[in-house]
Order: C-alpha cells, then sequence, then structure tokens
C-alpha cells in the first residue's frame, strides 16, 4: 500500500465531478478532429499523473495499461477499414491512408475516455461519490446504501475464495481433468461462495430494515455540499478543451482537421 494526499481534484464535489465528466464525455463525442483528441489526451495525461494525489510511478503504471486499449480500438479499423489511397494490401489485411487516420482516431479517443474516467476514479471515495448522490441528487438511501455494502463485501468475498482455496488444497482435494471439470470447479468454489453470499445479503438487508434504512428523510454523517472549488473545477475543463483546440490547430500531427471527411 501507499499513501495518499489530497490535491484540488480530490476536494470536488464527487457529483458535480461525475456531471462534468459525463458533459465532457458527450463533447469528445461530438469532436472530430484528431489534432484537439490528441492533446486532449495529453493535458489529461497530466493532470492525472500530477494531480490525482496517488505516487506517480503507480499512476504511470495504470497508463501504461492504456497502450493496449489503444491498439485494440485503432488496429481493427486500420487493418479492415475502406478507404482510396492503399498502403498495404495482402489478403484480407487493407490499410489505406484513411483507415489509418479513422483508427488512430478512434484509439485515441478509447485512450481519452480511459484517462478522464481513471482521474474520476483515482480522485473519488465510493463512499463520498454516493454520500453526494443522495443529497444533491436525491438518490434514494435504500439504493445508495446497498451499492455501497456491495462494494464492501467484494474484500470479504475475496477472502472467502482464498480461504476455501487453501482449506481445499490442504485437504488435497483437487480437481480432476477431463470435461468434468467445469461441474468439479462450480461445486468446489461457486456454490458454496453463492450460498454465503446469499446469507450474508439477508443479514444485511434485516439489518438494514431494523435501522430504519428504507425512510427517505435521514440525516448524513457526511454533509456534502457546493463550493467555489466546483466552479473551478468547471473552468479547468473550460481551460483544458480551450488549450487542446488552439494547440490542434497550432501543432497538428495529423494532416486532417475532421476525419469524417477523409
Amino acid at each position: 500500500m501507499y499513501s495518499l494526499h489530497d490535491t484540488f481534484l480530490t476536494s470536488i464535489n464527487p457529483t458535480v465531478k461525475l456531471l462534468c465528466l459525463l458533459a465532457l464525455f458527450f463533447v469528445i463525442v461530438l469532436i472530430h478532429n484528431p489534432n484537439v483528441l490528441f492533446f486532449m489526451v495529453v493535458c489529461a495525461l497530466l493532470i492525472t499523473v500530477f494531480f490525482s494525489g496517488h505516487p506517480k510511478r503507480y499512476v504511470l503504471l495504470y497508463v501504461a495499461s492504456f497502450v493496449l486499449l489503444f491498439v485494440s480500438a485503432s488496429t481493427t479499423m486500420m487493418f479492415f477499414g475502406q478507404g482510396e489511397t492503399t498502403w498495404v494490401k495482402w489478403g484480407l489485411l487493407h490499410i489505406t491512408e484513411e483507415s489509418f487516420y479513422t483508427g488512430l482516431h478512434l484509439g485515441i479517443r478509447a485512450t481519452l475516455f480511459a484517462t478522464l474516467g481513471l482521474l474520476f476514479l483515482l480522485t473519488t471515495k465510493p463512499v463520498l461519490l454516493f454520500y453526494s448522490l443522495m443529497q444533491q441528487l436525491k438518490l434514494p438511501p435504500t439504493f445508495a446504501y446497498a451499492f455501497l455494502a456491495a462494494v464492501r463485501m467484494l474484500p470479504i468475498m475475496v477472502g472467502e475464495f482464498q480461504t476455501l482455496r487453501h482449506a481445499y488444497q490442504i485437504r488435497n482435494a483437487k480437481q480432476k481433468p477431463g470435461g468434468k471439470r467445469l461441474y468439479r470447479a462450480v461445486s468446489f468454489y461457486v456454490i458454496p461462495l453463492l450460498t454465503q453470499a446469499i446469507r450474508r445479503a439477508q443479514k444485511l438487508a434485516v439489518a438494514m430494515e431494523a435501522k430504519q434504512f428504507t425512510q427517505e428523510k435521514r440525516t448524513f454523517y457526511y454533509p456534502m455540499s457546493y463550493r467555489w472549488v466546483d466552479g473551478q473545477f468547471l473552468l479547468l475543463l473550460v481551460v483544458f478543451i480551450g488549450v487542446s483546440y488552439t494547440l490542434g490547430q497550432l501543432l497538428p500531427i495529423v494532416p486532417t482537421s475532421d476525419i469524417r471527411l477523409s
């Protein structure tokens, strides 16, 4: 584990952050200039690395996985796209100038979505997010606390799976190879874990009902409100779009400004 520190982005109201990023996603879908999207990715990566509150080496490790996302999102369109200016043609493989730039555009856009999603995950605590949704967007407490309980149960289920696996190893209960391997895996792990999950869910539902979690009017341990920092975050996104658009016009990396025309 590593230590975290609060930054400008971690102090923003989670609901405001969520709504602003959703609006930004909608704006990104309407942008068809790969140069603008490229500089948006660069700016988003810089913000994520330096202002997420996490150690930079770990953030870079998370971001490194986006290379696979970029390759998988772009190569399909590059290799099997359509176009008039052929670069490479070998069997089913057909790379044209138009398909190359279209695939590059899709890869950059997918990487941008992933980067902004990572930024939201690294700077938002799940507990504060659901508290904010209950207070700002009037999400029913029944659903919010149910989601929180489910999130808290995941580590417990992982621990139970490890305990069950170790118990089978001690008893030398190994799965036999062959066609019955899937059936043995289900009987060894899925059925016991599912049974424990049902029992725990029933106990949790009874406890929440006894503590009146189903009531709409209730007090909150973490009161969430709007602050000036939320407006500053909105201003940051406007500057983010403006800087990316300006750099995309001044320093183009792709000889097309509208991928639809190519």
